[in-house]
């Protein structure tokens, strides 16, 4: 029915401009009796099977909404009716900011795929805080952080400090930004020097409190493999609980949309199908190198149940998807929690 019916008018629109269509319908829906219930039957499969205990946390199934849909912790609590095990909040930087100039959001229907230059567009953390404080769904939220666009680099560690404690209470799990290509400087902070340096003070605030959570690292797909044994390296040293692989890419070699298209669009970093093979390849790097000493959180190109498995198979602990929810619908989780009890 989405991919009949809804999708072909949602599509008629901008991809910002049905984003937030799409939160103010969903919002809209939630007040109507009974229809988070209803949203509830149709897209949620419930299933001691399906639990997951990874880094410390029970998640109800293993397959999560990634950071980028809900930058601004506006719509968790409803999301959580369309049977995610867990959902990502952000990125979020400590002052609200724009992004960058509109328009910043592409499809690439050829492809299915999007490419964004949203440019950590969001209210703040102060007001994420305030929405966050309304919580009444038991679902794990991660809170994704980043650095304000104007924060030089050598300053980044105290945006990422900031949203940190201010998070801390409110959240169940961090995810540490620097992977994104749309901050001018960000993929910077990737390098071993300055990430250790970051992740090493996070961890610092984490253990002094009463009890510590989580901390991922949200990695690109475009880093080489001696960098990737880097990233080894420094969550070994730093002892973060995980990785998550992948971010966007700036890769477009494995794209069939005409090249004068993809070149109008200009810059940004590309999500969907064309991400699935490197994504992969990337989080079965990192679990057989490193001998599976971390829990991976595998994303990029999800758009059947196969390909959730393949990324399972390839050593994720958990999945998330953005992309192929746009293009698939809601019953993408559905459709993958039920090819996982097949599985078990």
């Amino acid at each position: 029915m989405y991919k009949l019916l809804i999708k072909p008018i949602f599509f008629l629109f901008s991809p910002e401009t049905i984003h937030h269509i799409i939160f103010a319908m969903v919002k809209f829906g939630a007040r109507i009796p009974l229809k988070m219930w209803i949203w509830k039957k149709m897209f949620c499969l419930e299933d001691n099977r399906l639990k997951r205990e990874v880094f410390g946390l029970t998640f109800d199934n293993p397959v999560g909404l990634a950071a980028g849909f809900d930058k601004d912790a506006k719509l968790y609590n409803e999301l959580a009716a369309f049977g995610f095990g867990f959902i990502e909040i952000g990125t979020i930087t400590p002052k609200g900011q724009p992004g960058n100039p509109k328009p910043r959001l592409f499809r690439l229907l050829q492809d299915e795929a999007l490419i964004n230059r949203m440019g950590f567009n969001n209210g703040g953390v102060e007001e994420a805080v305030e929405r966050l404080k309304k919580r009444n769904t038991q679902i794990m939220i991660g809170g994704n952080i980043g650095k304000n666009k104007v924060t030089p680099n050598i300053e980044a560690t105290s945006d990422y400090e900031i949203s940190f404690e201010a998070l801390f209470p409110y959240i169940d799990y961090f995810v540490v930004n620097v992977s994104s290509p749309n901050t001018p400087g960000l993929r910077e902070l990737q390098d071993k020097e300055p990430l250790t340096k970051l992740l090493m003070r996070l961890q610092e605030l984490n253990t002094a409190k009463e009890s510590r959570k989580p901390i991922l690292l949200k990695i690109a797909p475009d880093l080489t493999y001696s960098q990737l044994d880097d990233i080894i390296a420094i969550v070994q040293d730093s002892k973060i609980d995980g990785v998550i692989a992948t971010n966007t890419t700036i890769d477009r070699s494995m794209l069939t949309t005409d090249q004068n298209d993809v070149e109008a669009i200009g810059n940004g970093g590309l999500s969907g199908k064309p991400l699935k093979a490197r994504s992969t390849e990337v989080i079965r790097y990192l679990s057989e190198k490193s001998n599976k000493a971390f829990p991976i959180i595998g994303v990029g190109g999800i758009h059947s149940a196969e390909d959730a498995i393949e990324k399972l198979e390839a050593g994720a602990s958990l999945v998330q998807v953005y992309t192929g929810f746009i293009y698939e619908g809601p019953a993408l989780i559905k459709r993958i929690n039920k090819a996982i009890l097949k599985q078990v």
